[in-house]
């Protein structure tokens, strides 16, 4: 299964976990949920859910009742309810329960993310820290990148490199709160509320030996995957 298809079970489950669904609902729920799946079609959906149904994860109320796509001319939406199977629930949590290294990468990172709410803690601190560390080997990366782009390209081919190196190290400023958090939490003591008043929040080390502190307002990167599900 490739990447993308895997990060798309994974959704799907996840969302069927909480209530059975028709693929029409299940498509809004997935371009709400998933920045990277926007353009979401039934092209892509559909194939999926038959995939997860031959393999007995999901299970059809009405199999008997043909798919017919939406469209603008015939207003037509599939009758198909699905729900997870005992099967399926137990693939999910064993999705949920993933914090390898495939759970750090930018796709499977937002949708792990998006689940946070009913994953064990210790995995949630294993996914950000492991995010936490690719990052850091990212910024390492773009910064010997950047040096070297100063003295070949152009200042605006610079500027471009500046600020996908600013969205990253924004990033890991966010990590940071969240591993703060998390280990607060776990302590019995009150850590800092991701997006509450900067100025509460105390200084955090960025992982490359300096002290970030909460000036930065801007929080996560804007183009992050999860995002929309946090902000539900």
């Amino acid at each position: 299964m490739g990447r993308r298809s895997g990060v798309l079970e994974f959704a799907v489950l996840g969302l069927l976990h909480d209530a059975p669904m028709h693929g029409y609902e299940l498509r809004k729920r997935l371009n709400i949920l998933l920045g990277t799946f926007r353009a979401l079609s039934y092209g892509t959906l559909y194939p999926c859910l038959k995939n997860l149904v031959a393999q007995g994860f999901l299970v059809e109320d009405n199999p008997d009742v043909e798919y017919v796509p939406a469209t603008a001319l015939n207003g037509k939406r599939s009758k198909t309810v699905y729900r997870l199977s005992p099967e399926g629930k137990q693939r999910f949590e064993e999705l949920l329960a993933d914090s390898g290294p495939d759970a750090w990468e930018d796709e499977h990172f937002g949708v792990h993310f998006a689940f946070f709410g009913q994953t064990d803690r210790a995995v949630r601190m294993r996914v950000l820290e492991g995010r936490r560390s690719r990052l850091e080997e990212r910024l390492e990366r773009m910064r010997n990148s950047l040096a070297r782009a100063r003295e070949r390209f152009d200042d605006y081919t610079i500027e471009l490199q500046r600020h996908g190196l600013e969205s990253v190290e924004r990033e890991v400023r966010w990590l940071n709160e969240l591993i703060e958090t998390e280990r607060a939490n776990r302590t019995g003591r009150t850590g800092p509320a991701t997006g509450a008043n900067p100025a509460a929040h105390p200084k955090t080390s960025d992982g490359r030996g300096r002290e970030t502190g909460s000036s930065d307002p801007s929080g996560p990167p804007y183009d992050r995957p999860g995002r929309s599900a946090q902000e539900r």
